[in-house]
């Protein structure tokens, strides 16, 4: 195997201050399953004393009932933002009811026989909130119930304008340099996100938490998974099945051809699939036998958030856009990689140390060269992502990177090595230690796989005596950490405020409904 030598060469121009990244912002998405006292998923309503899943800012479901998400609002730094993030589990946690826990591994917990009792979200009587439900069905007629308990953390972030001012100042293509700063900041996304989908594999060793999983996952689904431990299916060597064909999969998508080299196009390819009939869905029907509505219509993509990616180029919507006319309005604003689990030994299911990998890799993907990603290169990552999935430990684990075979070790300490300049530079701007600190555990991950975070799960499930019961003793450890967290007065006030404003916001919507929910759905259709 070759040795990735032109990997190491540094991205990081020499005329770069680190006070460029001042005002750079963060925020983290975390999801998670409430779990029973006896390790089965919650068959109980979102607690009402949280406020309403609908219009919370914080604290909302995603496809089940029994999912939590929480989402921060953007911070400017990494310690307010798993501060705030702490914050959010402490309130829940006060408010969770029938002896419930936080589940802590991005597989689910103990799962029964029918499939029905993963309940769908639920989000009141309103036009808006059976629409919610509505496509929450949908995905499950499609593509089954079970992918909706898979639980992730997403990461948002975004640099500030002076960074896009400077390197298009530097640019030397005149094109680039005549472009709009929204146009040219979208342009050094587009690039960010094509880099990040060529280093997933990378994210898969380093944070990769999901080696094996409850059998109860796999009931009725064909697999190559071995039995680990009574009650628990892995592999041998595996880092993230999460990400794997036992994950998140569309089969109708691989045809889609929707690509990041120009945002107009990735809107138009986007806009199509929401527009574009697919026979297996049509066959599905629009209604069941009652004339229940199971999916809103049948097309490759229901809405446009049912397009499953690893990063997403993102802007905030105003009242009334969808995701990709906010995108077309006013340029990407940030950019989410999804491509992350839930960490099982953080209260908060992720650390300080994953925080600053991912920042360092983005701007590492921000700087770095990043030509159009096409077809060809796309099956090569896509080899690449199955190889450190399935067996990213193993220590003939390898990478195909340019047409060019490296061993997996020495691709990801490449990539690594080149990354170090710029964990310095971002210690130097927040006059911190994390960046370089983040690196050394990641480094440490790489030399010694059994440091990786794939290795010790497998390790403690084994301990443990199963996936149900590792999980619900870190579950039950983690219940230390948030009635230890610290909540101040304020903080308690703000979120109890918060519950009553969102579930009169709720009420709202509702009276405030004019028209059928039949007549609103044919509308859309």
């Amino acid at each position: 195997m070759s040795q990735p030598e032109a990997i190491s060469q540094s991205v990081l121009p020499a005329w770069v201050d680190s006070a460029l990244f001042k005002g750079m912002l963060r925020g983290i998405e975390r999801e998670s399953l409430r779990m029973q006292g006896n390790g089965f998923l919650s068959q109980a309503d979102h607690p009402e004393a949280l406020g309403s899943a609908l219009t919370h800012p914080h604290i909302t479901t995603d496809y089940s009932e029994a999912l939590m998400e929480f989402i921060t609002p953007p911070q400017p730094d990494i310690p307010q933002a798993l501060n705030y993030l702490a914050d959010i589990h402490a309130v829940v946690h006060r408010h969770l009811e029938h002896g419930e826990k936080l589940w802590p591994l991005s597989m689910p917990c103990m799962l029964d026989e029918k499939e029905e009792n993963i309940r769908l979200a639920q989000y009141g009587s309103s036009n808006i909130g059976r629409f919610k439900t509505l496509y929450r069905r949908g995905l499950g007629v499609r593509y089954g119930r079970h992918m909706q308990t898979i639980s992730g953390v997403h990461y948002n972030i975004s640099f500030p304008d002076q960074l896009f001012e400077t390197l298009q100042q530097h640019e030397t293509d005149e094109a680039l340099r005549a472009l709009s700063l929204q146009d040219y900041r979208s342009h050094r996304y587009l690039g960010l996100i094509r880099n990040f989908i060529r280093l997933l594999p990378l994210t898969m060793y380093l944070v990769g938490a999901s080696p094996s999983v409850c059998k109860c996952f796999m009931t009725g689904r064909e697999h190559h998974l071995l039995p680990l431990i009574k009650g628990t299916l892995f592999l041998p060597d595996a880092t993230a099945l999460r990400m794997g064909r036992f994950g998140y999969q569309n089969s109708a998508q691989k045809q889609l051809g929707i690509y990041y080299n120009h945002l107009k196009c990735y809107i138009e390819e986007l806009q199509k699939a929401v527009h574009t009939p697919y026979a297996p869905f049509s066959d599905l029907g629009l209604n069941d036998a009652t004339g229940e509505p199971i999916q809103i219509n049948d097309h490759v993509l229901q809405i446009e958030n049912e397009y499953y990616s690893l990063v997403r180029p993102k802007q905030v919507p105003a009242s009334g856009e969808t995701p990709s006319e906010a995108l077309a309005n006013r340029g990407i604003g940030y950019v989410e990689l999804r491509a992350v689990d839930v960490n099982p030994y953080s209260p908060i299911g992720i650390d300080e140390n994953t925080a600053g990998l991912l920042e360092v890799l983005a701007l590492y993907c921000l700087l770095k060269d990043s030509p159009a990603l096409l077809d060809d290169e796309l099956d090569l990552i896509e080899q690449n992502q199955t190889e450190v999935v399935n067996r990213g430990r193993a220590q003939d684990a390898c990478i195909i990177d340019m047409g060019v075979e490296y061993s997996f070790a020495a691709w990801a300490q490449a990539h690594i090595g080149a990354m170090q300049p710029l964990a310095v530079l971002l210690d130097q701007t927040y006059s911190t230690a994390l960046y370089t600190d983040a690196l050394a555990v990641m480094q440490k991950r790489i030399d010694h796989v059994d440091a990786t975070l794939s290795a010790q799960v497998i390790e403690d499930t084994i301990k443990h005596g199963g996936t149900w019961s590792f999980g619900s003793f870190m579950a039950h450890q983690h219940l230390h950490s948030y009635e230890q967290h610290p909540l101040s007065a304020e903080t308690r006030q703000y979120f109890d405020g918060l519950a009553q404003s969102s579930l009169q916001q709720q009420q709202q919507l509702e009276q405030d409904t004019l028209i059928s929910f039949d007549d609103y759905l044919a509308g859309f259709r």
